[in-house]
């Protein structure tokens, strides 16, 4: 069975919900999805992979991606994949999975010289919650910590490399038009940082 969605237009996360409600009602074998923005189109690639699908992205006239989703596992590995997109990592001690909410680049109010030295240092502390640590989401001015010339860049990719996730915001980063500049952390949508409140044990915001 094929579905093919047309989503160009729609506001993040309505394309990967679109894909979530067609895999839920009809489990189809082909999913072909039409979208007019990067961020869209990595975020449906991304959920589609998590569902078991293998997805081929064609581009045309640089403005609008096909995307060809097709499935080759059981219901046990699509179940199994689901379950991965939870994370990168799970923390060795239930009950204590920390998630870090970073909607500024800065902290705090009346000097952004001051409040970026002060994020810097967060961040770069963020080392000492050990396996607690899980995700880190990045969101509206956030989204620069992740960029090629963000002071706090080695550390972002020093605690992905580890296995801490980092989810950036896509529809962040193209408003801010950071999307070609971002060096790490995977590019999300508002589906996946709802879900990630909810299964976080604890949520530090700053």
């Amino acid at each position: 069975m094929s579905v093919t969605l047309a989503c160009q237009g729609l506001p993040c996360p309505q394309p990967v919900l679109r894909c979530k409600t067609a895999i839920e009602s009809d489990r189809p074998d082909t999913l072909i999805i039409v979208v007019d923005n990067e961020p869209a189109r990595e975020n449906v690639t991304r959920f589609l992979g998590t569902r078991g699908y293998t997805v081929v992205s064609e581009e045309q006239n640089g403005a609008e991606w096909t995307l060809t989703a097709s499935s080759g596992q059981d219901d046990d590995q699509d179940r199994s994949a689901s379950r991965a997109s939870e994370g990168n990592t799970t923390p060795s001690t239930p009950g204590n999975r920390t998630l870090v909410f970073l909607p500024e680049p800065v902290i705090g109010t009346g000097d952004d010289e001051l409040g970026a030295k002060l994020m810097h240092n967060f961040v770069a502390t963020l080392p000492e919650f050990g396996e607690d640590l899980w995700r880190i989401i990045l969101l509206n001015g956030g989204v620069r910590l992740a960029v090629a010339d963000s002071p706090v860049l080695p550390v972002l990719q020093q605690l992905e490399q580890s296995g801490i996730s980092i989810l950036v915001c896509g529809t962040c980063l193209e408003f801010f038009d950071l999307l070609d500049q971002k060096r790490v952390g995977e590019t999300t949508n508002m589906l996946d940082v709802v879900t990630s409140f909810q299964l976080a044990d604890k949520v530090i915001r700053i």
